[in-house]
């Protein structure tokens, strides 16, 4: 049963927060305070699955809240054994095809940025982080589609200097996720997430805390 509001329900989060332990709520507000949705992350079409839940993990680990996946030919599922929980705590959002990923992003205010090794494009460290960024990584064979490094606004690669010109998505991703992150903490930009956002990722994550959730809710809303 879905209720009105209830992400918002500052009343229905108090009487979540009743069925938790004071370290679990403490943590909470810990982690959520070094949250971000200034940049995104988006995979295409990855083959191998655990490759995908490694790049949610690292989301998870440093404080990415949205994975998006494109999933026109490959996959429909999370390798929760390599994912260890960050599905829990990350907002996985999921396309058919490229182009409404890309043009959903786009809505939301992100330009969209290629990861690739094979074109002119800018050192990771030379990324500026100014701007909200949705980072785009391709399989692990090929890369991105054409479509994605057509429509993108910019294209970053790592500086590597051996024989192997690329490496795996997970390693990649992880690579640029913490670079990213720690340069946008260490900024004056406006990074994290807005009281409203904090207050309905409290209930997300109070909610997958506890079981018996939906009977729970039902006797809160209808005492």
């Amino acid at each position: 049963m879905i209720y009105n509001n209830m992400f918002q329900d500052t009343e229905y989060l108090a009487y979540l927060e009743t069925f938790l332990t004071a370290n679990r709520k403490e943590r909470f507000l810990e982690v959520l305070q070094n949250r971000t949705r200034h940049f995104t992350i988006a995979v295409e079409d990855v083959y191998q699955l655990h490759n995908t839940s490694a790049v949610m993990r690292s989301c998870e680990v440093f404080g990415i809240q949205d994975l998006h996946v494109i999933e026109e030919r490959f996959g429909k599922r999370i390798d929760k054994e390599i994912a260890m929980g960050a599905e829990k705590w990350v907002d996985i959002h999921r396309y058919q095809n490229n182009i409404s990923c890309i043009e959903k992003l786009r809505e939301q205010g992100f330009q969209i940025v290629a990861t690739s090794p094979h074109i002119q494009a800018g050192f990771l460290a030379d990324f500026d982080i100014t701007k909200p960024s949705a980072i785009f990584f391709g399989t692990e064979k090929t890369g991105l589609s054409e479509d994605i490094l057509q429509q993108a606004d910019a294209y970053i690669k790592i500086p590597m200097v051996g024989f192997t010109e690329s490496l795996n998505i997970s390693v990649s991703a992880a690579i640029v996720i913490q670079d990213i992150t720690e340069r946008l903490r260490k900024s004056g930009i406006n990074w994290q997430l807005t009281e409203n956002e904090i207050l309905e990722k409290r209930i997300d994550w109070s909610r997958k805390s506890i079981k018996d959730i939906d009977f729970i809710t039902g006797r809160f809303y209808n005492q």
